[in-house]
């Protein structure tokens, strides 16, 4: 695992931190809370890496309350940390070196609509499923969905992804602009609304995918989708996962505009049955859905079903009601929580990996030899229309065997994926627990870039250190 597992608080400074409290104490009163209980939710709950508090926790209501909290951290040299709903994976929202968590839950609103434009303005603490909600009688939608009900914030911080991907493309596509509150307190809007410009640096990008280390979120423009006219959802089962990830290479190189195309393996499957009250047969099975007018959908559910049966499979079993499309992608969201239940009271070691869609068959059936080679409960599933991945460990954390084994099998995957070209995370992010392969994926030019860039917006290396690139 990376050696940013071991990062302590040796550089937290007490009497800093007892001052910026005192600070924040006196302008946010009972708004800033110490108690342990809450300190502890405050950092990753997770996945393996173990938990870091914070120091306090802050709950502002405003982008000018978000910029006195930094000022304040910044004028006593205090990590700053933002919290959105804490779902990330890889040890974002711990506070290696203590510090202030910034929690955004009260910035929760939907500033602005602009459905001819299919765009909106909201606050970073409103959830994806809140949004929707909002947006459900205006004919659009917001179209990322990564499983948990994640804040928009977070969302964007760690460059996100998930089950519309293949279709809608991710956050860093569906992120017009942003407002951020920079490590010196001041307040800076990457974009306008245009859908396309030319001018400058690509600041929204920068900050999308930038977990916090160089700036707070605090307000967002997004794309929006129409709602399609029909959605049609089903199950495919298949004798392998090579047949189906074969099937789903071939689909996608057909252009067959799949809105979602899923991969469960047999365990996965086999959990999902046991946690969702599913009866699905035990087998690799594919979620699909697509998307559009009546006709287009018919025909390319008739194009998908052709392709899964040059490969084996099939039957096609549609989900044609509303409700039983819902209760299916809830199944397939509810993955990790099944996948632990698999070994109730076992620690759970959650990754991802992505590769080109042309090595993906590759890369999932090696994965699966090494998973039983290891002897470990491994389910896979993934977002396999763009060739990402993931994996649920699952294993007895005071078992140095099993727990050697698990680390081993980790470093084998990112090893696998990076020598086919591909990436160490497709949409978890880096955080703590993916720093270590940075360099290998990107270069040592590539990395010290990433470090100047930190330097040059984070001189004094506030803004959630301990995350992504190191700098000393």
């Amino acid at each position: 695992m990376s050696e940013s597992a071991t990062v302590t608080t040796r550089h937290r400074d007490p009497r800093a931190v007892a001052a910026a409290i005192a600070a924040l104490t006196r302008t946010f009163g009972n708004r800033l809370v110490t108690s342990q209980a809450v300190r502890e939710q405050h950092g990753n709950t997770l996945t393996w890496i173990p938990n870091q508090p914070p120091d306090a926790v802050v709950y502002p209501q405003s982008a000018a309350e978000v910029q006195q909290i930094v000022r304040i951290c910044a004028a006593h040299r205090v990590p700053v940390i933002p919290f959105g709903t804490g779902s990330s994976l890889e040890g974002q929202v711990n506070a290696p070196f203590g510090g202030i968590s910034i929690d955004v839950r009260d910035m929760n609103r939907v500033l602005a609509v602009h459905a001819d434009d299919l765009d909106c303005v909201v606050e970073p603490g409103i959830t994806r499923k809140a949004l929707n909600e909002h947006l459900r009688d205006q004919g659009v939608f917001f179209p990322i969905d990564p499983g948990a009900d994640a804040s928009l914030g977070g969302m964007a911080a760690t460059r996100c992804s998930g089950t519309n991907a293949v279709r809608y493309g991710t956050m860093k596509d569906n992120v017009l602009s942003l407002k951020v509150v920079l490590a010196d307190g001041e307040l800076m809007t990457t974009a306008r609304r245009a859908r396309k410009s030319s001018s400058g640096y690509d600041l929204t990008r920068l900050m999308v995918g930038s977990e916090g280390t160089l700036g707070v979120i605090v307000e967002l423009t997004l794309r929006l989708a129409g709602i399609p006219d029909a959605i049609a959802s089903g199950v495919c089962p298949f004798p392998s996962v090579e047949a189906a990830c074969n099937a789903t290479i071939v689909t996608i190189q057909s252009g067959i505009p799949v809105a979602r195309i899923e991969l469960l393996d047999e365990l996965q499957v086999k959990a999902s049955n046991a946690y969702s009250k599913l009866a699905l047969p035990e087998t690799p099975m594919l979620f699909v859905e697509f998307h559009g007018s009546d006709a287009g959908v018919a025909e390319q559910s008739r194009s998908f079903g052709a392709i899964a049966a040059e490969f084996g499979g099939g039957p096609f079993e549609w989900a044609t009601k509303a409700e039983e499309r819902t209760r299916l992608w809830q199944a397939r969201h509810d993955a990790y929580w099944s996948g632990r239940a698999l070994r109730p009271g076992a620690g759970v070691f959650a990754t991802d990996v992505c590769v080109p869609i042309s090595r993906l068959a590759e890369c999932v059936t090696a994965t699966q030899r090494d998973i039983a080679e290891s002897r470990l409960i491994a389910p896979i599933m993934g977002h396999v229309g763009d060739g990402n991945f993931h994996l649920t460990m699952t294993f007895d954390m005071a078992d140095a065997d099993e727990v050697a084994r698990a680390k081993a099998l980790h470093e084998r995957l990112i090893a696998r994926a990076l020598a086919m070209d591909g990436t160490c995370t497709g949409e978890h992010g880096v955080g703590q627990g993916k720093m270590g392969y940075l360099e290998a994926e990107h270069g040592r030019p590539a990395l010290d870039a990433m470090r100047a860039i930190k330097r040059a917006l984070d001189p004094e290396g506030i803004m959630n250190p301990g995350k992504i690139v190191r700098v000393d």
